[in-house]
């Protein structure tokens, strides 16, 4: 058993570790309310936005926009992979890279060349070691995602699939569904897939007058349609990131907590030791004298 003085440095770090995780779980949240909050006020914008794309794509079946017309056959893939710039947040980034993983194998096996765009420092790391193409990336992204930094990382996947070099595209991230649940998931982001325009069309259509034309106009929707999915896919993360960041400290200060009782327990036992020692030794010594 090891002695006193080392099982009380031991309980002092454990406690000093539990302080910092109580206060790392504390600022969590704090962070994950306004996340929260952030990410349910960027849903209406996004439901609306999608209505409105599936019925100016419905009423203009004269003119089609490049990323509604699918290529045909696969031959190149790009994938945008949204993650978080810091750890100590539990199985959060490791679910969807997972996820990430078993798609790039899915589509290395049929032959596809895959490209990625890299939103964190941990998608970054990543897909630099396991040697993936990476087109661009964005890291340092703070608690509020700005739409104007992701313009440019997004742009460069959207010019290649207008350009023909790549037949679709690929968003990767982590849906919050609530604070003790988040979901990797993949979805589809160009060509845009029919099921996610026809699904928000109501049973009767809209008519409406374009100025100056409608190509104009739907070139100009589809474009805002991709950056609000991209923009609320990272809104969604950052929130899923506090979520678990918090649920993880508070897990590591339970168990710190659990760890100081123990060893607690163990200072006793070792304490009463010397002590039954000592009295052992000095009723020797006097039952000699």
């Amino acid at each position: 058993m090891p002695g006193s003085k080392e099982i009380r440095t031991k309980i002092k770090s454990v406690q000093n570790t539990r302080k910092i995780t109580k206060a790392m779980e504390m600022v969590a949240a704090s962070k994950m309310r306004k996340a929260q909050e952030r990410m349910r006020q960027a849903r209406p914008y996004g439901d609306k936005i999608r209505n409105i794309a599936a019925h100016l794509a419905e009423a203009n079946p004269e003119y089609r926009h490049p990323y509604l017309v699918a290529h045909g056959e696969l031959r190149a893939a790009g994938i945008i992979v949204v993650t978080t710039d810091k750890g100590l947040c539990g199985g959060l980034n490791t679910n969807v890279l997972r996820a990430v993983t078993s798609k790039l194998r899915e589509l290395e096996d049929g032959g596809a060349r895959v490209q990625t765009t890299a939103f964190g420092n941990k998608g970054l790391g990543f897909l630099n070691r396991i040697g993936a193409s990476v087109v661009s990336h964005l890291v340092h992204l703070g608690d509020t995602p700005h739409l104007e930094k992701l313009i440019g990382p997004i742009k460069v996947q959207l010019d290649a699939y207008a350009a023909g070099e790549i037949d679709v595209v690929y968003l990767a991230y982590t849906r919050f569904i609530n604070t003790m649940k988040q979901e990797a998931v993949i979805e589809q982001l160009l060509p845009l897939p029919a099921g996610s325009l026809t699904e928000n069309l109501l049973e009767y259509s809209w008519d409406y007058l374009y100025e100056p034309d409608a190509p104009t106009v739907l070139d100009e929707l589809l474009v805002r349609y991709v950056e609000a999915i991209i923009y609320q896919a990272v809104a969604e993360n950052m929130a899923s990131e506090q979520s678990a960041r918090m649920v993880a400290m508070k897990s590591a200060s339970e168990n710190a907590k659990e760890v100081i009782d123990e060893l607690q327990l163990s200072y006793n036992k070792a304490r009463q030791a010397a002590i039954t020692k000592e009295l052992s030794e000095i009723v020797g010594g006097a039952a000699a004298v």
